[in-house]
C-alpha cells in the first residue's frame, strides 16, 4: 500500500507518517521501481501502536524502545502517571485562579492576590464617573508593583490594598484621583497645595502604620523602577505634588 492508503487506514496524515520517519519510530521503506514507497500490514500495526502510545501522552522520542519491546513499560507508565498528576495539579490551580478572577470581575493580567481589591477600585472609579483610563493605569501599576514585590512582599502589598479598599478610604481615593487628575499647567499654587494637603490628610496614616516602609524595604532598588513608571505617566504639576507627598512620607518614616 502507498503512504496515502496507510494514512487513511491508520487515521493519520501523510505528513505525520513523514514525521514518524524523521524521528525514527517508523522505518522508511525503499522506493519501488514505480517511484513510490510501499507499506504493508506490519507498518499499519506499528503506526496504530504509535497512535495509542501518543494518546497516553508518551512522546515520540520515548517510543522506540517501547515499540521494539526493549523497555520496561511499567516503569515508563509510572513516570507518565507522575507527569500527568503534576499537569492535573497545575491545571487545577489555573482553574482556581480563573474562578477567582471571574468572581471579582478582575482583568486576567492581575495577580490573583489582588483580584478582589481591583474589582472594588474599578467599581469605585466607575461610580465616581472617573475616566476608564484611570482604572487601566491603576491596574498596570498593580501588575508592575506585584512583580517587583514578589512573594516576599506580597503580604505587605495585600495589607496595603486591604487598608485602601475600606469604603471610606475608597471615597477619599476617588476624590483624590479626581483632584490629582485635574492638576495641569493651569493649576494655581493653591490647587497644588490643596491636592497635597488632601493626600496627606487622607493617606498619611498609611505611612504611620508601616505599610510603605515595609514595602519599600522589601522592594529595595526595584522601587526606582516603580517610581520611574509612575513619573512617566504624570505631568509636571502632578509630579510636583507626588514629590511633596513622598517627602512627607520619608519624613514620617524617619520619625517612626
Amino acid at each position: 500500500m502507498r503512504s496515502g492508503d496507510l494514512a487513511n487506514l491508520a487515521g493519520v496524515t501523510v505528513r505525520a507518517l513523514r514525521h514518524y520517519h524523521q524521528v525514527g519510530v517508523l522505518d522508511e521503506p525503499e522506493r519501488g521501481s514505480n517511484g513510490y514507497r510501499s507499506y504493508d500490514v506490519h507498518d499499519l500495526v506499528r503506526v496504530l501502536r504509535i497512535k495509542r502510545l501518543a494518546s497516553l501522552g508518551i512522546s515520540l522520542d520515548r517510543m522506540s524502545e517501547l515499540l521494539d519491546d526493549t523497555e520496561d513499560a511499567s516503569s515508563l507508565l509510572d513516570d507518565l502517571d507522575r507527569e500527568l498528576a503534576g499537569q492535573i495539579d497545575r491545571l487545577t490551580k489555573q482553574r482556581e485562579v480563573i474562578a477567582q478572577l471571574r468572581d471579582h470581575n478582575a482583568a486576567p493580567d492581575l495577580p490573583p492576590e489582588l483580584a478582589r481589591f481591583a474589582g472594588r477600585f474599578s467599581a469605585a472609579f466607575a461610580d465616581a464617573g472617573l475616566s476608564p483610563d484611570l482604572a487601566k493605569s491603576d491596574r498596570l501599576h498593580s501588575v508592575l508593583l506585584a512583580h517587583l514585590a514578589g512573594e516576599d512582599a506580597m503580604p505587605y502589598l495585600t495589607s496595603f490594598y486591604e487598608w485602601l479598599s475600606d469604603p471610606e478610604r475608597l471615597v477619599a481615593l476617588t476624590t483624590f484621583a479626581e483632584r490629582f487628575g485635574e492638576l495641569g499647567p493651569d493649576s494655581t499654587d493653591d490647587d497644588l497645595a490643596a491636592a497635597v494637603e488632601f493626600a496627606v490628610e487622607a493617606f498619611g496614616s498609611v505611612v504611620g502604620e508601616g505599610f510603605v516602609t515595609d514595602l519599600n524595604r522589601t522592594l529595595g532598588g526595584s522601587a526606582d523602577l516603580l517610581g520611574e513608571y509612575t513619573f512617566d505617566l504624570l505631568n509636571d504639576q502632578q509630579r510636583w505634588a507626588l514629590e511633596q507627598f513622598e517627602a512627607f512620607s520619608r519624613k514620617a518614616s524617619e520619625n517612626e
